[in-house]
């Protein structure tokens, strides 16, 4: 009976937290602002400006892999979106997938996180914004998973932001693509961002 309960709690507990982070997700999808930045394609900034290129990349997996996910999942679809809000301006970008098919295991037979069919979506852009400090609200609404973060941009520079996957783990303690994406890394010039 014990074992009942806290199964039961630990379950609310996880559904709690996935709507505090959907409400989140939605709200910072909404712009408060529309003057924090500009989407560029090429050129160098001008005075008093930077420029940051945004990298992620996460694999999925396909489409009704998992027996009991609802037909709402943005898994495998041919579209997945990622949000991104500076300082209150947001963009939610809409990635397509390509079908990606690597090896499971590497060389000494480890398991690798994205070994294994799925689909890959790319995410690369470039804004222009003022130089100076900006909180960064990063999201993956299919995961209803995201990230908030500070970060400084020089005058005059071209800055490279890399938000790369950490995936969940399974019941066998091995991290997977196919069990979602946990948390992200993030790093700004090569440099970790806490």
């Amino acid at each position: 009976m014990k074992r009942l309960v806290v199964i039961c709690a630990v379950l609310a507990g996880l559904i709690a937290g996935c709507g505090i982070a959907s409400r989140e997700i939605k709200m910072k999808s909404e712009s408060k602002r529309t003057d924090v930045f500009t989407e560029v394609k090429e050129g160098v900034p001008p005075k008093g400006f930077a420029d940051l290129a945004i990298r992620s990349s996460i694999k999925s997996h396909l489409e009704g892999y998992h027996l009991l996910e609802s037909k709402k999942s943005l898994h495998g679809k041919q579209v997945y979106p990622f949000l991104l809000n500076v300082d209150g301006q947001a963009v939610v970008w809409e990635v397509e997938g390509e079908k990606e098919v690597t090896p499971v295991r590497d060389e000494r037979g480890r398991r690798m996180p994205e070994g294994g069919e799925g689909i890959r979506y790319n995410l690369e852009k470039r804004i222009r914004l003022s130089a100076g400090s900006y909180t960064v609200f990063f999201a993956l609404p299919g995961e209803r998973y995201s990230r908030e973060f500070e970060i400084t941009l020089k005058e005059g520079e071209s800055h490279t932001l890399e938000i790369k996957p950490v995936y969940r783990i399974d019941s066998r303690k091995v991290k997977s693509f196919l069990n979602g994406v946990h948390a992200v890394d993030v790093f700004l010039g090569g440099k970790v961002v806490e």
